[in-house]
């Protein structure tokens, strides 16, 4: 089972990501293909890259594919868009 809901919309996916989800449920995971987020409400929630200290989600961010990376759970819901390019 998957942290997150997800709704497939042409070009990009919704995926909400709950407050409620463990934090052990965040793991390290590498992408198939280059991605691009963006958030849809602000959130104390973090990003952090392979060998990268961890950021704020805050304006769209670059994900390379076959780079580890990982969420760090805030408070609250965490709602992005996601382009795969």
């Amino acid at each position: 089972m998957r942290p997150y809901t997800e709704q497939i919309k042409g070009n990009y996916s919704i995926r909400e990501f709950t407050q409620t989800t463990p934090e052990d449920e965040f793991v390290w995971h590498r992408d198939r293909e280059d991605r691009v987020i963006e958030t849809l409400k602000t959130t104390d929630w973090m990003f952090q890259l392979e060998n990268k200290l961890p950021i704020n989600i805050s304006e769209s961010l670059f994900i390379p594919k076959g780079v580890y990376h990982r969420l760090i759970k805030g408070t609250g819901n965490l709602k992005v868009k996601i382009y795969k390019l």
